[in-house]
């Protein structure tokens, strides 16, 4: 047990444990000192000033189109997905079982393949290039419709259902003032799939988007690593501001969301995973 321990230490946090000394040092420091050694606070200052510089400020405008992109997205999810799980697990209709074989299909397929018809249908309502390119797309989440059918199949009474319509509730007044407070681990571990997913997602801002003032953060990244002359050598000295520990802070920032959301959703996360295993 020791030794699988320390295994996953030196594999998963001495990357990490890395990556933030990185931003305490100097490009000479980073290459030629300690791994994990530790610089000084007024490198990190001077990394941000560094990056800040680029292009005007270009990595505040490829987070806040990421924040737009990753919360539109999440919004039109969470009014889809989980009404849709809920009526593939509580109601009765014909094709109700076709609809949730095409979605296990999908969840199947990996998400490259649809790209290209993806691009082509938006290139057709002439929507390429836009944001709703991407917030579109990434609102269609099979994933979160299976869990969401999951617990509710597993974890809601369908007596509880009959005694409320029984009181006259309608089917509405039923899945908005029964269903879905209940539903609020599964609905939190569904938003946290789906906004992790998008924030991360490369492929398809860098199909359905041309202009650098449309990108997402993760196609920021890509932009800063090309202008770093330490893996692009055909920069010269066109942009040695930006060096080895700027590049570290920029994909410290990028994670950073993504982590305090963990951090302080951990609680409803794992009820949400331990959610339908077992049945009442």
């Amino acid at each position: 047990m020791w030794l699988l321990l320390a295994f996953m230490v030196v594999f998963f946090i001495l990357p990490v444990l890395w990556l933030l000394l990185a931003l305490t040092k100097t490009d000479q420091q980073l290459v030629h000192g300690s791994p994990l050694s530790f610089g000084s606070l007024g490198n990190v200052g001077t990394a941000w000033s560094n990056l800040i510089d680029f292009q005007g400020a270009a990595i505040l405008v490829w987070l806040k189109n990421s924040a737009i992109y990753s919360l539109g997205a999440l919004v039109l999810t969470m009014v889809t997905t989980i009404p849709a799980g809920y009526a593939l697990a509580m109601t009765r209709f014909r094709g109700r079982r076709l609809l949730l074989r095409l979605t296990l299909v999908v969840m199947l397929v990996p998400a490259s393949t649809l790209v290209l018809p993806i691009y082509l249908e938006l290139s057709a309502v002439h929507l390429t290039g836009t944001l709703w390119s991407i917030i579109l797309p990434f609102s269609f989440y099979p994933f979160g419709v299976y869990l969401t059918f999951i617990y509710y199949s597993t974890s809601l009474p369908r007596d509880l259902l009959a005694a409320a319509r029984i009181d006259g509730c309608t089917e509405w007044q039923i899945f908005t003032r029964i269903a879905l407070p209940l539903a609020r681990p599964v609905i939190g571990l569904v938003g946290f799939f789906s906004f992790v997913g998008n924030w991360n997602n490369y492929f398809l801002p860098l199909v359905m988007l041309a202009k650098s003032q449309s990108y997402p953060l993760q196609l920021g990244l890509q932009e800063l690593l090309s202008s770093t002359p330490a893996f692009n050598p055909a920069q010269g000295g066109a942009a040695l501001n930006i060096q080895r520990p700027e590049l570290a802070l920029a994909i410290v920032i990028s994670i950073l969301p993504v982590l305090l959301i963990f951090l302080f959703s951990q609680r409803t996360l794992v009820s949400g995973l331990l959610a339908g295993s077992t049945k009442e």
